[in-house]
């Protein structure tokens, strides 16, 4: 039995993932954290949950909720997340991260933690987004330079985060597709006369409006034609389904960082 502990517990994600959890064979609920403060700290993680009590209260305490646990599922903020992986690389638990948001100098403090840990870091868990990374690899080294490409991501009015880490991550998968250098060509502001469009750049836009899950647009546009990959999540549910699945993934893996692509088997 693989044992699980959830950060942000009473929140609609943390929620699902517990949820989840408790459907999935093999797995259980181990361990829930919210903030200090937190309304519904000392409750039955199961009951706020909405899937039946399961005898594990909501704690603020990370290191408790790890006691008995083998394994994180973090969906937070890059400094929260940091300081929950700090802990579990000091008592040897598995992570798996969804948090987004990271600055580069922030990827890389939580990469290190990964010569002690196995660690599962993906912007985004969904199954149908990975498959999407690993079409738009394709996509960019057959097209070449001869097409300008351009990227739209749309989400919730309460989103912290621009552009999203799902964005990011395909930005830096075309960038590398091509040969260039992601955070050299991401343009993610145009005003005013700013010139001419150059080859090398990739735009990155940003729509922020009610209650969108998320989507993402890629364009691929060249002379005459144009190709465009779009990916909409309709429900939170896939992206914690694909949490789960990393969880019960990491089950024996060595220290190292994974990601999505790993768990699904699409490297």
């Amino acid at each position: 039995m693989i044992k699980v502990a959830v950060t942000g517990a009473a929140g609609r994600m943390g929620g699902r993932i517990i949820t989840l959890v408790t459907e999935a064979e093999g797995l259980a609920v181990a361990g829930a954290v919210e903030m200090a403060g937190h309304a519904r700290l000392g409750e039955d993680a199961g009951y706020v949950a909405g899937c039946g009590l399961l005898g594990v209260a909501i704690t603020e305490s990370l290191e408790q909720a790890l006691a008995d646990a083998d394994v994180l599922i973090d969906f937070t903020f890059p400094e929260v997340t940091l300081a929950n992986v700090a802990a579990c690389a000091r008592l040897g638990k598995q992570m798996v991260v969804g948090s987004t948001g990271f600055t580069p100098e922030q990827r890389e403090t939580l990469t290190g933690f990964a010569k002690d840990i196995p660690i599962v870091f993906a912007p985004n868990m969904s199954v149908g987004v990975n498959l999407c990374f690993k079409i738009l690899k394709d996509i960019a080294r057959t097209l070449g330079d001869g097409f300008d490409v351009e990227i739209v991501e749309l989400h919730h009015n309460k989103k912290k985060d621009s552009p999203s880490g799902t964005a990011v991550r395909m930005g830096e998968i075309v960038a590398d597709a091509l040969g260039r250098d992601y955070n050299q060509v991401a343009n993610y502001h145009r005003e005013g006369m700013c010139g001419e469009r150059t080859r090398e750049e990739i735009g990155m836009q940003t729509v922020r409006g009610g209650d969108i899950v998320g989507e993402h647009t890629v364009y691929f546009v060249g002379m005459g034609e144009r190709i465009e990959l779009t990916h909409r999540a309709m429900s939170r549910d896939m992206f914690a389904r694909g949490a789960v699945r990393a969880a019960d993934w990491l089950a024996g893996k060595p220290a190292g960082l994974y990601d999505m692509q790993d768990v699904l088997g699409l490297k």
